[in-house]
């Protein structure tokens, strides 16, 4: 669960109040501190897999990306300051983001080629208002990994069932494609990423 700190806070309050070194994770949700619950073993297996996945492929290539410790999305016209389970930043753009120095911010679709959240127990905020801001920033590939299958059935459909739900922009709007099993997954930022929705599951295994 999540826990808010109920006061109205600006972005910029947000930032200078922001615990240095601290091990919880906070956001900001529409002038809201948010204190993200601790994660599971699984969920950081998951995540450690999809980063070194990633790299692999983004080194193969030699696109100028990275995937930072610790970053923003702050979505423009909005209080609201998102750290994503996995944020995959264009190195070339950041150039241009007027908050990147400073405070690790980026808030421009150009910068951010691939978002993703793998789900826990406050899979609403995924699910709905994450994607809905995401699209809103205009960014060109957004997953929702959800290994225990926790989304409403009006996501995932019924039965539950673990589900990867890639959103992709497609003329300003997402589009949802969703994997399962043995699916191969099917990325615009990657499109030769060899991996089925079952591996990334299995990532969150204890051998």
């Amino acid at each position: 669960m999540t826990q808010a700190l109920t006061k109205q806070v600006t972005f910029d309050e947000f930032i200078a109040w922001y615990p240095e070194n601290s091990q919880r994770r906070y956001e900001l949700h529409d002038g809201v501190i948010v204190e993200m619950a601790p994660p599971t073993g699984e969920h950081e297996q998951i995540v450690g897999f999809l980063v070194g996945e990633i790299v692999t492929e983004y080194k193969r290539l030699k696109l100028p990306y990275f995937i930072p410790k610790t970053a923003f999305i702050k979505p423009n016209q909005s209080e609201a300051a998102y750290s994503p389970d996995v944020l995959l930043l264009n190195n070339s753009n950041l150039v241009k983001e007027p908050l990147w120095k400073k405070e690790s911010t980026v808030s421009q679709a150009a910068s951010i080629p691939l978002v993703i959240e793998v789900v826990s127990t406050n899979w609403r905020d995924d699910y709905f208002t994450k994607a809905g801001k995401y699209e809103e920033v205009g960014i060109p590939e957004y997953w929702i990994v959800d290994y225990l299958g926790l989304g409403g059935r009006r996501f995932i459909g019924n039965p539950k069932q673990p589900t990867i739900s890639i959103y992709q922009l497609i003329e300003g709007e997402y589009q949802v494609r969703q994997f399962r099993g043995s699916d191969s997954i099917q990325s615009l930022a990657f499109l030769e990423l060899n991996l089925t929705a079952e591996q990334i599951f299995r990532a969150g295994e204890v051998a």
